[in-house]
């Protein structure tokens, strides 16, 4: 069995290459699997995006992003509920039955959490039937609460799930992203639940490095790098039943600057040393 057999690269770990660059360097080096972003997709073309994976034989485990679901506006409502229908059919035409969402912050003016988190559910009770007509799965992704205030008032796990379970299972999940819910004493539960219900859709890994540099959005560590137990994670969410693949996602500045196949070839080494052996 190739060692790599369930690991993922997510497109945003190695920007700097081009949708090709990055297709050709998975097939030199026998990464199965990528995760794709709407921009870069939209720039290559989205048909011939989905040839290009097809035809390599890769696998897309995942399609970012949709989301920002928190808006109080009847016209950004409507805009935002627009643009997660065509993220949806986007996922469907590369093939890949997973979209994740990036739920949004508090609107401006609000300190509202709880009612932002509401206007999410309304949302999904609009697109989860969507999804699944079409094969696809939102995933929610819960961010640090460092982001609350302006990306994701989805927090924790036990939020995440507390909106997916609303909905189908086929429709509505979660993302297990270690760089967001590492330092959760309650995420462990929260993985064994989702688990247990199939709503696991998505496993992100990724390191958290300290200091934080100053644009913490571009702040997650090369695996190994940080304070995450990465291989604790992988056998957490394995006997929470998790047999997919697991998407690599790393922002990080000093990696961007670097010759993008040297990054993907040692991020698929520290894959293998640091979550599995």
């Amino acid at each position: 069995m190739n060692a790599l057999s369930h690991f993922s690269i997510n497109q945003m770990t190695v920007k700097q290459l081009s949708l090709p660059s990055l297709v050709e360097a998975c097939v030199n080096l026998a990464v199965p699997a990528v995760g794709l972003w709407r921009e870069p997709v939209a720039e290559y073309g989205l048909e011939a995006a989905a040839k290009l994976v097809r035809d390599a034989g890769l696998t897309v485990t995942s399609l970012c992003r949709g989301g920002f679901l928190t808006a109080l506006e009847p016209d950004a409502r409507t805009l935002a509920l627009a643009d997660n229908r065509a993220a949806i059919d986007e996922a469907a035409t590369l093939g890949t039955d997973t979209l994740v969402l990036v739920s949004g912050g508090l609107p401006p003016g609000s300190r509202d959490l709880v009612a932002a988190r509401e206007r999410i559910a309304d949302a999904l009770s609009e697109l989860a039937p969507y999804a699944g007509e079409r094969g696809v799965r939102l995933a929610i992704e819960p961010l640090h609460p460092m982001f609350a205030s302006d990306r994701c008032v989805v927090s924790t796990l036990a939020q995440a799930l507390d909106l997916a379970e609303r909905f189908p299972t086929d429709q509505v999940g979660v993302v297990v992203d270690t760089y967001h819910i590492w330092w959760d004493d309650t995420a462990p539960a929260a993985v064994a639940r989702a688990g247990g219900s199939g709503r696991i859709h998505s496993f992100q890994l990724a390191d958290w490095v300290t200091p934080l540099p100053a644009g913490v959005l571009n702040g997650r560590g090369q695996l190994g790098d940080g304070a995450v137990d990465l291989r604790a994670w992988r056998e957490l969410v394995e006997a929470a039943g998790w047999t997919g693949f697991i998407e690599v996602e790393l922002f990080n500045d000093g990696l961007w600057a670097r010759d993008g196949v040297g990054v993907l070839e040692e991020t698929a080494g520290r894959y293998l040393d640091c979550v599995f052996r």
